[in-house]
């Protein structure tokens, strides 16, 4: 795509914001005060700096055109203090009650990881929701299967020798790969908990910081449900089953050939809302 980016000398009121902020130094400016020019548009990452931060609109670029650019009034933004009780308040809650969550619900938890950052701009980020129940079972189903299958791996007499020193930590998790099967025997899903919906975030495979910028979309679409009061965990043994599944069979059932599940989000409306948050260990950081 062809970039035209450049500056409305009338109403600059050459600040030097949009030189401050380009990461990718298209901006220049002599001097303070002096007139801001353009320069290297071809290597614009389309980030949208320039056109956010500009006060007066003098920045004219075509990938921002009228009408995808709004003020930002910052004095409905939650204060510090709310945000941190947000950040505290956050669990992964498991207990759901067996009702779908609105669609505008999850809509808008959607639209909160899609406006988590990404490396470089790519924007390649993508999601896919399930809601439909014989669908999330299946995916269950295949979870454990592939559980099932890499367990009878681990546990042959032949192989076993050879995997534990090969893969010593992944024995660790038998007991746990022991306990969903026997109690998927039960009719007891751990995998999904009876979740309403999940949320699945994948990119191209190619992508270099995809499974990073996968959970930066997580995290924003786990503290919007928080704020909604919509359950959230992450489906951390179908992202491990996922890994597994050399066939492919993720990709068929979910319509995702192509794609490469890079995080997964399980939701409910919660049986409860937790009533207190409880300190982490000690906080451990240093400042050089």
């Amino acid at each position: 795509m062809e970039i035209i980016l450049d500056i409305n000398e009338v109403s600059c009121v050459r600040c030097g914001r949009c030189v401050a902020v380009c990461p990718s130094r298209i901006f220049t400016q002599s001097e303070p005060r002096g007139a801001v020019g353009t320069q290297h548009t071809a290597n614009c990452i389309v980030c949208g700096h320039c056109v956010a931060a500009c006060p007066t609109a003098s920045v004219r670029h075509s990938a921002f055109p009228a009408g995808t650019v709004h003020p930002i009034e910052r004095g409905t933004l939650p204060s510090p203090e709310q945000v941190m009780l947000l950040c505290k308040a956050r669990r992964s809650n498991r207990a759901f009650v067996k009702e779908p969550v609105p669609r505008e619900k999850l809509e808008q938890i959607v639209e909160a990881a899609h406006r988590a950052p990404t490396a470089s701009n790519m924007q390649q980020v993508a999601f896919t929701v399930v809601t439909d129940p014989e669908k999330l079972r299946r995916i269950t189903n295949l979870t454990l299967d592939i559980y099932d299958s890499v367990l009878r791996k681990l546990e042959n007499p032949l192989l076993r020798p050879l995997l534990k020193r090969l893969l010593p930590q992944i024995y660790r998790y038998l007991p746990t790969f022991h306990r969903l099967l026997d109690e998927q025997a039960k009719g007891n899903d751990l995998v999904l908990r009876g979740a309403a919906a999940v949320l699945f975030i994948h990119t191209p495979p190619e992508v270099r910081f995809g499974k990073a910028d996968a959970n930066l979309a997580y995290e924003n679409g786990s503290l919007m449900a928080e704020s909604l009061g919509i359950a959230q965990f992450y489906t951390g043994f179908v992202c491990s089953a996922v890994e597994q599944d050399r066939k492919g069979k993720f990709d068929a059932l979910l319509g995702l050939k192509g794609r490469k599940i890079q995080a997964g989000m399980a939701l409910g409306v919660p049986a409860f809302r937790f009533s207190n948050y409880i300190d982490k260990k000690p906080l451990e950081a240093t400042w050089l």
